[in-house]
C-alpha cells in the first residue's frame, strides 16, 4: 500500500498548464480522443490488440499532423520502416532480458489492467499495466499518465512514468539503445526533408546529436504549409539526467536513460538501472509541439522553466 501511495502523490502532482475546460475526451473502442479548444489534439491507442498504448497522430495547433502516418493511419508515398514507430510511445528494450521495445515475434506486451482512467479536470490519461514476457509471465507493472496542455500556439504533453517491481523480483533495464520515450515524426520532419535536428548542447544534425546526453531534442520542418517542430524534454529529476537520445535523422526521437554501452562503444561500461524487489522508478518528460523552428520558439527557455516544476 505504500508504494501505491506514493505513485498517487507522484502522478497528482503532474502541473495543468491549461485550463481543464479547454481540454476534453472523446472515447470509443479502444481509444480516447483528446480535443484542445475543440480541435484534434491526439488519440490514445489502448485496443487489446495491441502491444503497448500509444498517442496517434500528434498535431500542431494549426491542426496539421507531426507524426508519421505509417502504419496506424498510412499517407501514399511516406516511408515504412519501423512499424513499431506508432506516434508517441514509451517502452524499453531489455526489461529482464524481454524486448518491448519493437513488436514482432518473441517480443514483450504491455497488458492494460483495466480501461483507461479520464481526469477531466486536470486534462489527463492514466493507464495501468501489466509488463508481460512472451510466456505469459508478469514482471511487474508499468503506469503511465498523460496531461494535456496548451500556452498560446504551443501544445503539451507531459508524460509521467512508473514502473513498479511489484511482483516479487527486481525488475533490470538493460543497457540498450532501444527506449524509452519515443515519437515517430511525420516524414516532413526529418533531414532527408530538409528539417532542422538540434539539441540543448548546440548539437546539429544526427552526427552530432546521436547517442549523446543533452537536455532536449527538436526537429522542426516545413510541414502543411508552414514551419513546425517537435520538442522533447528530460526533465532533471529523472535517472541519468540529462538522458542520451536514440535520435534518428530518418525521423525518430528518443529519449534513452540506459544505453551508456550501446552509445559509448565501450563493453566495459554498464547503463542499466536495477529497481528492486518492491521498489519503483519514474520518469517524467515533456513534448512540446510548436510553430517555428527551435529558436524562435525559444525551446530552451521552455525547457528552462519545465525543469523548474516540481
Amino acid at each position: 500500500m505504500a508504494s501505491r501511495s506514493k505513485l498517487l502523490v507522484f502522478l497528482l502532482a503532474a502541473p495543468a498548464l491549461l485550463a481543464a475546460d479547454h481540454v476534453a475526451f472523446r472515447q470509443e473502442p479502444g481509444k480516447v480522443h483528446v480535443l484542445v479548444d475543440n480541435k484534434p489534439f491526439t488519440t490514445l491507442h489502448y485496443g487489446k490488440e495491441l502491444d503497448k498504448v500509444f498517442l496517434h497522430p500528434v498535431r500542431a495547433a494549426s491542426g496539421v499532423a507531426v507524426t508519421r502516418g505509417w502504419p496506424v493511419d498510412p499517407v501514399p508515398g511516406e516511408t515504412t520502416d519501423h512499424p513499431h514507430h506508432r506516434g508517441l510511445w514509451w517502452a524499453q528494450g531489455a526489461t529482464n532480458g524481454v524486448d518491448f521495445w519493437t513488436n514482432g515475434p518473441g517480443t514483450g506486451r504491455y497488458v492494460l489492467k483495466a480501461d483507461p482512467k479520464l481526469d477531466p479536470e486536470r486534462g489527463a490519461i492514466r493507464v495501468e499495466m501489466d509488463m508481460t514476457a512472451p510466456s505469459g509471465r508478469v514482471l511487474g507493472s508499468l503506469h503511465e499518465e498523460y496531461v494535456f496542455s496548451a500556452a498560446g500556439q504551443n501544445r503539451m504533453i507531459d508524460v509521467w512514468i512508473q514502473i513498479l517491481a511489484d511482483r516479487d523480483q527486481e525488475i533490470r533495464l538493460g543497457d540498450t539503445k532501444e527506449g524509452d520515450l519515443g515519437f515517430r515524426v511525420a516524414d516532413e520532419l526529418t533531414e532527408p526533408k530538409g528539417a532542422a535536428l538540434v539539441n540543448s548542447e548546440g548539437g546539429k544534425g544526427e552526427r552530432q546529436i546521436w547517442g549523446k546526453r543533452a537536455r532536449w531534442v527538436d526537429s522542426s520542418g516545413r510541414v502543411g504549409g508552414a514551419v513546425a517542430g517537435v520538442a522533447m524534454f528530460d526533465h532533471p529529476s529523472n535517472p541519468a539526467f540529462p538522458t542520451y537520445w536514440m535520435a534518428r535523422g530518418y525521423g525518430l526521437l528518443a529519449a534513452n536513460a540506459t544505453g551508456l554501452r550501446e552509445f559509448s562503444g565501450d563493453n566495459t561500461l554498464d547503463g542499466s538501472i536495477t529497481i528492486p524487489k518492491g521498489g519503483q522508478l519514474g520518469f517524467r518528460y515533456r513534448v512540446v509541439i510548436h510553430p517555428g523552428d527551435a529558436a524562435s520558439a525559444k525551446v530552451d527557455t521552455l525547457w528552462q522553466e519545465y525543469s523548474r516544476v516540481k
